[in-house]
């Protein structure tokens, strides 16, 4: 049962952290995005939720993967990278959509990509499915950070 709860917790950090700067995002999609221009590969709106789901789903099964795996000071600086990666995935939201800051948010973005590749080198130190799990976010992000840039220099 503890375990249970553990991993509901571990589940819902990274998708309550999703839903807030979810906030930011719906709020500039219905002001000053649409009306930007962005680059033909850009892609529609609607994708972006399912696949952020997704991506913050796997990393809380990540989370919990490594929160379970015995104390070391790898799993420690997982967890601190974890949080740290987490929290400027959240700004970057804010950032882009709600502050309408792209070049802002391209700054911000590369240190977002370094905190993932930090990430998951150190999961894959602690256990290797936590990171491996996270390849699909570092790919994702990494398409975000070209598009940011694009929608940038668009604009």
């Amino acid at each position: 049962m503890k375990k249970a709860l553990i991993f509901i917790l571990c589940l819902a950090i990274p998708l309550a952290i999703g839903g807030l700067s979810g906030f930011a995002t719906v709020t500039g999609i219905d002001s000053w995005y649409s009306s930007i221009n962005k680059p033909s590969f850009n892609p529609p709106n609607w994708i972006f939720a399912p696949v952020w789901t997704t991506l913050y789903a796997l990393m809380g099964v990540s989370l919990f993967i490594v929160w379970q795996s015995p104390a070391s000071q790898f799993r420690t600086n997982a967890l601190i990278i974890f949080g740290i990666q987490l929290f400027l995935n959240f700004c970057w939201s804010f950032l882009f959509f709600y502050f309408e800051s792209p070049g802002l948010a391209l700054v911000e973005i590369v240190f977002l990509w370094a905190s993932i590749l930090m990430m998951i080198f150190y999961f894959i130190k602690v256990k290797p499915i936590a990171g491996y799990l996270q390849i699909p976010y570092i790919i994702w992000v990494s398409f975000a950070s070209i598009l940011n840039a694009a929608i940038w220099h668009l604009n």
